[in-house]
């Protein structure tokens, strides 16, 4: 993490922990001329507009307030949701989805398929285990050294 992203952290977990929300990611990037501070939260049921618009007054409040102000060059605020289909990036993200429709995508093909969609029904240290794939009458155990990408999807 970067010295602003890590100061930003400190900053808002006792905001988001206040309203029990929980931080999904920091990042302070440019993009073309502007810096841009994203902050994606979220809570058990999902984050709405409000909650967004509050943690950002609040946490605004709190970096105008600060000096030295910790992210002196300009930059743009964001407070919004991870997104309905948010990368899952670890265990605790997984665990969190079990039993949700989840889309892998793959490094190589496995079944002459590099891509799959099903219900996320087991994660263990060697597999991911998905029920209601697609063209297969029963679950699929998909090797996690295959798995290049995990995400949640929308189904269709």
């Amino acid at each position: 993490m970067s010295e602003v992203t890590e100061t930003v952290k400190q900053i808002v977990e006792p905001i988001l922990a206040s309203h029990s929300f929980y931080l999904y990611d920091i990042e302070f990037v440019k993009e073309s001329k502007s810096w841009f501070l994203r902050i994606y939260i979220d809570k058990p049921g999902g984050i709405t507009i409000d909650d967004c618009a509050v943690v950002s007054d609040e946490l605004s409040e709190q970096l105008d307030e600060m000096e030295p102000d910790p992210i002196p060059q300009a930059y743009y605020l964001d407070v919004s949701s991870p997104g309905a289909e948010r990368t899952l990036r670890n265990d605790k993200d997984l665990n969190d989805v079990l039993g949700d429709y989840v889309h892998l995508s793959l490094y190589q093909n496995l079944n002459g398929q590099k891509v799959y969609e099903g219900d996320l029904v087991e994660v263990t240290a060697d597999y991911l285990k998905l029920d209601n794939v697609m063209n297969f009458d029963q679950a699929v155990e998909i090797p996690r050294d295959k798995i290049a990408k995990a995400r949640l999807a929308i189904k269709f």
